[in-house]
């Protein structure tokens, strides 16, 4: 057996057993065996193989979470304890403020929130709450998701729960395929700054904007709790284990859905639609605009 075919086994082996769409693995399976076997990896370098299998497996199967990634660093092949993981992660958000860029006070009154990730609740909750803090005097607010590569639902679900009056408002619930349960994210009663109410929101977005960025954009806009604005988004709507399967390569694995309660469905494959499409470099002028 090839490197390539050991890591290809790996991989489809992973895929089969924690794809939050278990009747899609067969296809899935099929079509990279068969391209494997018409010797379309043959002699590719492990990052352009990456890339190649990444494509191959989105043309049978259009979910963005699923991929192979190329890591330059050597990765180690036991499994990481989740203490250490966490600790790993923890630091990560740290150094980035917990996705926190800027916040700042605009000419007339109007909030800007700059958000590049969003950090699980249980470590960005003081920086979304010291943000929070000093908007609350703002009479209208922007939260610009254009660089949000995603993040965690339970961050998602406390940003949320500063725009709405209580803990009575259903934003999300995900399914998990490990357990076959389905976990409801609501709006949250205690918050440690004061609530964002009776006053607009919009929300940027652009291209890139993923993930956990697009479910805040996509849980205010199915709520009507805030005006997008820019871009159509990139479309990941699903959870996802990233495992080794080589030194350099991962195997990302979708193993849980969104379902929004209001629309019955989420965004991945399809993108957040903005209410006012303009291109990226043009939305905070524009939101600037409906806001004056």
């Amino acid at each position: 057996m090839t490197t390539h075919e050991a890591i290809l086994d790996a991989a489809l082996a992973r895929i089969t057993a924690g794809y939050v769409y278990p009747e899609k693995t067969a296809a899935i399976e099929a079509a990279i065996r068969g391209r494997l076997a018409e010797g379309a990896y043959e002699g590719v370098p492990e990052q352009e193989l990456c890339e190649q299998v990444t494509r191959d497996l989105q043309a049978v199967c259009p979910d963005k979470h699923l991929r192979l990634l190329w890591s330059e660093e050597p990765q180690s092949m036991d499994e990481e304890p989740e203490s250490v993981a966490r600790e790993r992660f923890a630091q990560y958000a740290r150094a980035n403020n917990y996705g926190v860029r800027r916040v700042e006070q605009l000419d007339g009154n109007i909030g800007y929130l700059d958000l590049r990730m969003i950090a699980p609740a249980e470590l960005g909750g003081p920086a979304f709450a010291a943000a929070m803090q000093l908007l609350a005097p703002t009479e209208a607010l922007i939260i610009d998701l254009r660089q949000c590569a995603g993040g965690a639902p339970e961050g998602v679900q406390l940003w949320c729960s500063y725009l709405f009056a209580n803990d009575e408002v259903h934003l999300n619930d995900i399914y998990e395929r490990k357990t076959d349960s389905i976990r409801q994210y609501w709006t949250l009663g205690h918050l440690a700054a004061p609530r964002y109410l009776d006053r607009r929101v919009v929300v940027l977005t652009s291209g890139f904007t993923f993930s956990g960025g697009e479910e805040l954009a996509y849980n205010l806009k199915a709520l009507k709790r805030g005006t997008l604005v820019g871009e159509t988004t990139r479309g990941g709507a699903h959870p996802t284990a990233r495992i080794p399967v080589a030194p350099h390569v991962m195997v990302t694995v979708p193993t849980a859905r969104s379902i929004n309660p209001v629309t019955g469905t989420n965004w991945e494959g399809v993108g957040v639609e903005p209410d006012v499409k303009v291109p990226a470099e043009d939305a905070l002028e524009t939101a600037l605009n409906l806001l004056r």
